[in-house]
């Protein structure tokens, strides 16, 4: 017999997940009886290895072969905790760790619990909201923009259907200065096709003044490229879109600039003494050289992306604290919040004062952090991070949900990965987080979703170019992703559209995953299945804010329910080989679906279904 202890489970821990300061936490263990503990005890350690607690557990009842010892305590202030329990018996001691392959701590198999400051809130705006991320370059253009002042040297393809530039110069340079015209009208007037996929947040790729496409290299922090149009443009863009119920996000990159820039200026495009052009700049102290000028610090590497000294009090004038910061500037012309680009990289206490500013500007406004891994227990640069216990980030870009997802529907996972991974999230993440949390299948630095889902190939750009799926590809992909967006839909958080993937866009990392968005050329039936997601996420509260339990997770069977408001929703998807067989309910939504009795159900091979109890 095994001792039983489930921290995700009420019969074991209460209540679920984090804990804020001075709430009382109910712990219970249940040990076989032949085990004879004389002394239980609950080892709680504050990260870093310091004791915080001993919480003494003690004999509160039997059940069975079970004697079940519980106990009580709080944790005064915010940060993050790990623990054990060690078990005193007649023969010795002994300690009992987390059991299983369901964490990715690298502290090891202990039990993790944050305790969050209360007073954390995240906008309520921003809560089971369905993002839609778009690159503005090759989204849709609409009239004509003053390129005075674009730095040179770049190319604008003649045809918005053409490939993208993917061969490197002569001298084996990759220069991303191609562009195809995308601009803020173009995305103002598509708007009301982007409301009509359920979108409530407009996320924007970088729009500052910059060399490359992907603008990541920023030049000018408060100007727009002029290719995507005027500060009035992007004001009009954002003005449009909240008539819709559409918020819009920038990305904040504030990591790095470019070295083609008003700060750095190495190539001598502006009209600024930049660090490169003097060690008197008023900027020298944004940038580390190790030989001035040219040897610097760069984002990996990169000498087309110097490394700013984030912490630098210029550095945090300009951006943060200045009247006139950059956050406030874009704020003022109507932005609604930040994605922080590789958040990983930018200090805490950089990320404190960036949200403290942006609150108080908007208290509404949306802090969203690129975060890749579990970021409740991250360590970047030998450093454990406090995206939420010092109550820094809204939310993160979800990527663990991403990776538990294509694993299922590839036949990878029989399902219980997919649970471990959800329910570690929501169990590790305050719930005020998990609501808001960027749960995506595709970005502008993943293949496009639909080659990810059947196509791991990893050769030269050349071949890249050339490559594209089979008929046969194509159809297990097409099939893969209906079930793969149903749970992209329905597991807690934010869904987030990459444009295009609607629409079927196919393509490996990039610039493969940034072509234009094939306007005329949509497949009809994946664009109505993303409409109706977002119509089901629209009309039922209990996918944006409710609950979620599993009641199935084997044999390639997933089975969970969703609950708000006095309303329970059941998803089931089959990715077996063979029909499964459930209880009817009211069907809401579903694929290769069957009734076969009153109050049975079939799912076919690979079909899903949603029924309302």
């Amino acid at each position: 017999m095994r001792i039983l202890f489930d921290s995700k489970q009420a019969l074991y821990k209460t209540p679920f997940g984090c804990l804020n300061p001075g709430q009382a936490c109910q712990l219970h263990i249940h040990i076989p009886a032949q085990v004879e503990a004389t002394r239980v005890t609950c080892i709680l350690n504050y990260d870093g290895g310091s004791n915080a607690q001993n919480i003494a557990l003690t004999l509160e009842s039997r059940k069975g072969a079970y004697e079940i010892f519980g106990g009580s305590f709080s944790i005064p202030q915010p940060g993050l905790y790990f623990y054990y329990f060690l078990i005193d018996t007649p023969d010795g001691s002994f300690r009992l760790f987390k059991q299983g392959d369901d964490t990715n701590m690298e502290a090891g198999d202990l039990w993790q619990l944050s305790c969050v400051p209360a007073d954390f809130h995240t906008p309520d705006w921003a809560k089971g909201a369905t993002y839609y991320q778009v690159f503005p370059d090759r989204f849709h253009k609409a009239g004509e923009c003053d390129l005075t002042g674009k730095l040179e040297p770049y190319t604008v393809h003649a045809s918005w259907n053409e490939e993208v530039d993917w061969r490197p110069t002569p001298e084996g340079k990759v220069l991303n200065n191609d562009f195809y015209g995308g601009n803020f009208k173009g995305i103002t007037e598509k708007l009301d096709y982007i409301a009509s996929l359920g979108t409530t947040i407009l996320y924007l790729n970088p729009i500052s003044k910059s060399f490359s496409s992907h603008r990541y290299d920023t030049g000018d922090y408060k100007t727009p490229d002029p290719m995507l149009g005027t500060e009035a443009d992007f004001a009009e863009l954002c003005r449009e879109a909240h008539k819709r119920g559409i918020r819009v996000i920038l990305d904040g990159v504030y990591s790095h600039t470019g070295s083609n820039s008003l700060y750095f200026n190495r190539e001598g495009a502006f009209d600024s003494c930049g660090a490169y052009n003097s060690q008197q700049s008023p900027y020298a102290g944004w940038f580390r050289f190790y030989h001035w000028p040219d040897s610097y610090n760069s984002w990996w590497n990169f000498d087309t992306l110097p490394t700013v000294n984030k912490m630098d009090p210029t550095f945090l004038d300009y951006i943060i604290t200045g009247e006139d910061s950059v956050v406030a500037h874009w704020m003022k012309l109507g932005a609604d919040g930040f994605r922080l680009d590789v958040a990983d990289e930018l200090p805490d206490e950089f990320i404190q004062l960036l949200r403290k500013r942006i609150k108080q500007i908007n208290p509404d406004a949306l802090l969203l952090g690129e975060v890749w891994e579990d970021a409740s227990n991250k360590c970047a640069y030998g450093k454990r991070r406090t995206y939420f216990t010092a109550g820094e980030l809204d939310c993160v870009m979800n990527y663990p949900f991403r990776t538990a997802i294509i694993e299922y529907v590839r036949g990878h996972d029989t399902g219980k990965g997919l649970k471990d991974t959800v329910m570690s999230i929501v169990e590790n993440y305050p719930p005020e987080v998990v609501q808001c949390n960027m749960n995506l299948l595709g970005t502008h630095d993943t293949p496009r979703i639909l080659t990810a889902l059947v196509d791991d190939f990893d050769g030269s750009r050349e071949e890249k170019a050339k490559r594209h799926l089979s008929r046969n590809q194509f159809d297990v992909a097409f099939d893969r992703l209906l079930t793969a967006s149903l749970l992209q839909y329905t597991l807690p958080g934010s869904p987030s559209l990459y444009y295009g993937d609607e629409a079927c866009m196919e393509g490996y990392k990039d610039p493969f995953n940034r072509r234009p968005y094939p306007w005329g050329r949509e497949d009809p039936e994946f664009l109505n299945h993303f409409k109706r997601l977002g119509r089901l996420r629209r009309e039922h509260e209990a996918f944006r804010l409710g609950d979620i339990h599993f009641f199935k997770a084997a044999d390639k069977h997933i089975g969970f329910t969703r609950s708000y408001g006095g309303k329970t929703f059941r998803v089931y998807c089959n990715r077996s080989g063979d029909a499964w067989e459930i209880p009817s309910g009211k069907p809401v939504l579903g694929y290769n679906l069957q009734i076969v009795a009153p109050d049975w159900l079939t799912i076919g091979p690979r079909g899903y279904c949603i029924t309302e109890d």
